[in-house]
């Protein structure tokens, strides 16, 4: 795998998320949304946990998206994911 290039992937698709508490007006992780352009066909607000416990559906939708904008197979495509959770999770918590 070509680790640069995935990386480079990793903080593209960090770039492109968004993370708030909109309207929710708490300070819990709980309370956090994340918006991100790799779940289904457009942009939505995700629960912060969609980060620990994605479904089936949303991890082959990020891996849809890895593929169809930067040519990543399933191996490349979990790397990226697991990489921009931590960074996410990181940035979220602290």
């Amino acid at each position: 795998m070509d680790y640069k290039f995935l990386d480079k992937v990793v903080y593209q698709i960090v770039r492109e998320t968004v993370w708030d508490t909109p309207g929710y007006g708490g300070d819990s992780l709980d309370d956090y949304r994340i918006y991100g352009p790799f779940v289904g066909d457009d942009y939505r607000w995700l629960p912060y946990n969609y980060m620990m416990n994605p479904t089936i559906s949303d991890l082959q939708s990020f891996e849809k998206h890895c593929k169809g904008v930067y040519g990543l197979n399933k191996e490349e495509s979990e790397y990226v994911w697991g990489e921009w959770r931590k960074i996410i999770k990181d940035k979220i918590d602290g």
